[in-house]
C-alpha cells in the first residue's frame, strides 16, 4: 500500500492497511526525519493514543520502536486528546508526538497523527519527506541511549487550561451542563475540569467502547440526539460533545438547537475581541463561513484565509498573528494557546461567553445577524467513483462561466476550486484529504438559494 499523510495524518482500516508493518515503516520514517532534521536538539518523543480498538497496542509498539532509535519516549497512560499532547510536546520540549487516532472516522479505522516540536501538525513539506521515506525504504540505525516512560499529561494540560480560560465566570454563573464524551478521549478531561470548579455536569458515553455506538465519534448535529434529549428535558445550560480524539467540538444550546461551528467560530471572535480586547487577526479556512469576515470586518480585524488543514491555521498562532483561528470541520484554537485545534478550549470558551454575556449562544448568535448580516452555510459529500476520480482534476481545472446558469464573477484555487457568484454567494469544490470523498462547500444570504447551491454543484460535478 501507499501511505499518506493527508490533512490530519495518515488513516486506514485496522488489519487492512492499518497493520504493524505498516505502523513500523510509519514510525520509522518519522524517527528518520527527526534525527536528520533536528540532530541531537531533543531526543524527547511524546507517544499517546484514542480510544480505539489497540490503540494501546500500535503506541506501546511505536513507542518500542523509537526507544531502539534512541529516543526517549514519553508514552501517555490512557486515552488521550491529540490537543493534550499538543501540550505536552511544548511543556517537555519534545522533538514532536503521535497520537494513535483516526479522530472523527468510522470505528474500523485507526490512524497517526504526527505533530513538530512547536505542538503543530506536520506541514505539507514534512508529512511529504516522510511519505518518501516510507516509499524508499530509508533505514534509520539503531542507537543506544533510547527509553521508555509512563507519562500522565492530564495534570498539566488542564491546568494550562485553567489559564485560557474564566473558569470563575463560569462557577458563579452556576450553570448546569451535560457533557457527551462519545466514548473519546475527552473523558475524565472536560468533564474533570468543569467538576473542579464545582459545576454540576452530566456526561454521557463516559466509557470506553472502541465501536463508538456503532458509529463515527463525530460532535455532529445527527449524533447528538440524545444529549439533545437531557439538555432540553433537564432544562439545562448548555450541552457541549467532543470527537473521539478531543480536538472537534459540538454544541447544543439550551432551546436544543445545535450550534454549526460556523456560527460558533463566528460567536466565539466577536466575544473574545470584546472581553480579551485582543486586536489581533482572525483566520478561517476556505471552507469556513465568511460570516468571520464580516465578524473581523465589525472589530477592524485582519481577515487571513488559509487552505484546509489546521497545520495553517496553526502556523498563525504561533507568530502571534490571530485571537483566533477556525475551520467549519470544527476545530478552533485562540491566541496563546497551541497551534493545534481543541475541542476542549472551544467548548470551554462557549460555557463562558454564556457565563459572561448572561444569554444563551442563540441570542448571542441573534444579536450578532442583527450587526453584521446572516449567512446560510452547508456542505454535502460526493463519493469518490472511479468515474468521478478520473474526471476530477480535469473538473476542477475548468474555467467555466456559469454553474448551471449561475453566473460565476471569480474563481479562486488556494484549496480545491472556489466559485464566487452575486450577493456573497460562494461555492467550493475540493476533495477531503482523509475520505474517499469530494466534499462541496455553499453559502448564501438565503437558505433556499443554499440548497440550490448544494445542489447546482452536485450536477455540475456528477455531470
Amino acid at each position: 500500500m501507499s501511505i499518506r499523510f493527508g490533512t490530519s495524518g495518515w488513516r486506514a482500516i485496522i488489519a487492512e492497511d492499518f497493520t504493524f508493518e505498516n505502523v513500523e515503516l510509519a514510525i520509522n520514517a518519522v524517527c528518520g526525519y527527526l534525527t536528520t532534521s533536528q540532530g541531537l536538539a531533543s531526543r524527547t518523543l511524546v507517544i499517546g493514543h484514542d480510544s480505539r480498538f489497540m490503540g494501546e497496542k500500535f503506541s506501546a509498539f511505536a513507542a518500542e520502536i523509537a526507544m531502539r532509535k534512541g529516543f526517549e519516549v514519553l508514552l501517555c497512560t490512557g486515552p488521550t486528546p491529540t490537543p493534550t499532547i499538543s501540550h505536552a510536546i511544548r511543556c517537555n520540549r519534545a522533538a514532536g508526538g503521535l497520537n494513535f487516532t483516526a479522530s472523527h472516522n468510522p470505528p474500523e479505522y485507526q490512524g497517526i497523527k504526527f505533530s513538530t516540536g512547536d505542538g503543530a501538525p506536520a506541514l505539507p513539506e514534512i508529512t511529504k519527506e516522510l511519505e518518501t521515506r516510507i516509499q524508499t525504504l530509508t533505514p534509520v540505525d539503531d542507537i543506544s541511549g533510547g527509553s521508555v516512560k509512563d507519562f500522565d499529561p492530564k495534570p498539566e494540560y488542564l491546568a494550562d487550561l485553567a489559564t485560557k480560560i474564566r473558569f470563575d465566570s463560569i462557577a458563579s454563573a452556576n450553570g448546569l451542563y451535560a457533557y457527551d464524551a462519545l466514548w473519546g478521549t475527552g473523558r475524565g478531561y472536560l468533564d474533570k475540569a468543569l467538576r473542579d470548579i464545582g459545576v454540576n455536569v452530566e456526561t454521557l458515553h463516559d466509557w470506553r467502547d472502541v465501536t463508538f455506538g456503532g458509529r463515527s465519534p463525530e460532535p455532529g448535529k445527527g449524533h447528538l440526539d440524545e444529549l439533545r434529549s437531557v439538555v432540553v428535558e433537564k432544562g439545562l445550560t448548555l450541552g457541549i460533545a467532543t470527537d473521539g480524539d478531543g480536538d472537534r467540538f459540538g454544541i447544543i444550546d439550551a432551546n436544543g438547537e445545535f450550534i454549526e461551528p460556523n456560527q460558533l467560530i463566528a460567536v466565539l471572535t466577536d466575544y473574545l475581541a470584546d472581553s480579551r480586547g485582543w486586536t489581533n487577526g482572525v483566520a478561517r479556512s476556505v471552507a469556513t463561513s465568511h460570516l468571520v469576515d464580516r465578524v473581523a470586518e465589525s472589530r477592524n480585524l485582519k481577515l487571513y484565509e488559509t487552505p484546509v488543514g489546521f497545520k495553517f491555521i496553526g502556523e498563525l498562532i504561533i507568530k502571534d498573528k490571530i485571537i483566533l483561528g477556525g475551520e467549519e470541520s470544527a476545530g478552533l484554537s485562540i491566541r496563546g494557546h497551541y497551534p493545534e485545534k481543541d475541542g476542549l478550549l472551544a467548548c470551554l470558551l462557549a460555557a463562558e461567553s454564556v457565563a459572561v454575556r448572561a444569554t444563551s449562544l442563540t441570542d448571542q448568535l441573534a444579536e450578532l445577524y442583527r450587526r453584521v448580516g446572516k449567512l446560510e452555510s452547508g456542505r454535502i459529500g460526493v463519493k469518490l467513483t472511479h468515474e468521478i476520480a478520473n474526471n476530477l482534476q480535469e473538473k476542477l481545472l475548468r474555467e467555466p462561466l456559469d454553474i448551471d446558469g449561475r453566473k460565476i464573477e471569480k474563481i479562486e484555487r488556494m484549496d480545491g476550486v472556489k466559485f464566487r457568484f452575486a450577493n456573497n454567494a460562494w461555492m467550493l469544490m475540493r476533495p477531503s484529504g482523509t475520505e474517499p470523498l469530494v466534499r462541496i462547500y455553499a453559502e448564501s444570504e438565503d437558505k433556499n438559494d443554499l440548497e440550490k447551491l448544494l445542489e447546482q454543484g452536485r450536477k455540475y460535478l456528477l455531470g
